[in-house]
């Protein structure tokens, strides 16, 4: 549950209640495509059961699921079969088909090829967190991030939603944590792990990633000081929460550290939906809270976007020794 995280802020003036929320997400509830369909969106029980509800709120926090199903036929296919298309007609009239007769005879092709193609789904986990006005996504991709946006709008009339956005960058920031002498410099409960990538400016754009590498040292701090700047960094917040940071202010690859789920007390043999939620949020509640106000707080509301870093120079290294891993 959650393992890649986008974060919105969710406007003033939206205060629906559960029932309100539910009546307005059932209308729009998935329809597996049709033979001649390329792709179908709709919300799921996110619980799983069907004809179950579809939004869940558990401690006070509600969980809606998208599903997006498409089917795509492969474009080699439909290139062959246009291809012979179009000799036959010449073979039969003496003429080639012009753009607009190309186009149709492709869309054809498509529409009878459809029936055939496999169709693939993929599902987005929304946790709207009312009280702080957040919407969290689970997705790590941008596409399906945007999916899960519209058909909030679509369903909500009064939703507005934005990105959230902090003062300092986290480039800018995942920058300095690099350069940092010690982890005392580091913000609280977040520490520096593992695994990063340093991508350069300019035409050639070289790009370095380190995998379970330390990274407080003086190879990593020198392509830093040569203009590589952070598009990923592992850290890890209050030794319960590992995650890599992007540029963009996504969280990847986020999963609870050794000892966490011990702590939660869940029960594999259980339903645990409740306690994956209550465990999720309770975690990533604070992670958010921390790791912005680490990046210098939230801007408000329609606020110009902060600058991109500079390329540190070589007068900015840290002269003290390498922080222990």
């Amino acid at each position: 549950m959650f393992k890649n995280v986008m974060v919105y802020r969710i406007g003033e003036g939206w205060n629906p209640s559960l029932s309100e929320v539910e009546a307005a997400l059932q209308p729009a509830r998935f329809v597996e495509c049709s033979a001649t369909q390329d792709k179908s969106v709709g919300w799921i029980e996110p619980r799983g059961e069907a004809h179950g509800p579809l939004v869940e709120s558990v401690g006070g926090q509600w969980m809606v699921k998208l599903m997006i199903e498409s089917k795509a036929v492969p474009g080699s296919v439909v290139r062959r079969q246009l291809h012979e298309r179009i000799t036959e007609i010449e073979a039969a009239t003496g003429r080639k088909p012009g753009k607009k007769e190309k186009r149709d005879l492709q869309d054809d092709i498509l529409q009878a090829l459809l029936p055939q193609a496999f169709p693939r789904q993929a599902s987005v986990l929304v946790w709207i967190d009312l009280p702080q006005r957040r919407l969290v996504l689970d997705s790590g991709s941008q596409g399906k991030a945007d999916e899960a946006i519209s058909a909030l709008m679509k369903a909500f009339t009064g939703l507005s939603v934005a990105l959230i956005q902090t003062a300092t960058t986290p480039q800018a920031a995942m920058t300095e944590w690099l350069l940092a002498p010690a982890p005392e410099d580091w913000p609280a409960d977040l520490s520096v792990e593992r695994e990063c990538v340093l991508k350069a400016t300019g035409e050639d754009a070289a790009s370095i990633r380190f995998t379970r590498h330390h990274l407080a040292n003086d190879d990593v701090r020198k392509h830093v000081l040569e203009g590589k700047l952070p598009t990923q960094l592992a850290l890890s917040w209050d030794g319960r929460v590992g995650f890599v940071l992007t540029e963009t202010l996504q969280l990847k690859k986020v999963q609870f550290l050794d000892g966490v789920m011990d702590e939660a007390g869940t029960d594999k043999n259980e339903d645990r939906f409740d306690s994956d939620v209550i465990l999720a949020t309770g975690l990533l509640g604070p992670l958010l809270d921390g790791l912005i106000e680490a990046l210098g707080g939230e801007q408000e509301w329609g606020a110009p976007l902060p600058d991109a870093p500079a390329a540190p120079t070589c007068g900015d290294a840290p002269a003290a020794d390498d922080p222990p891993f």
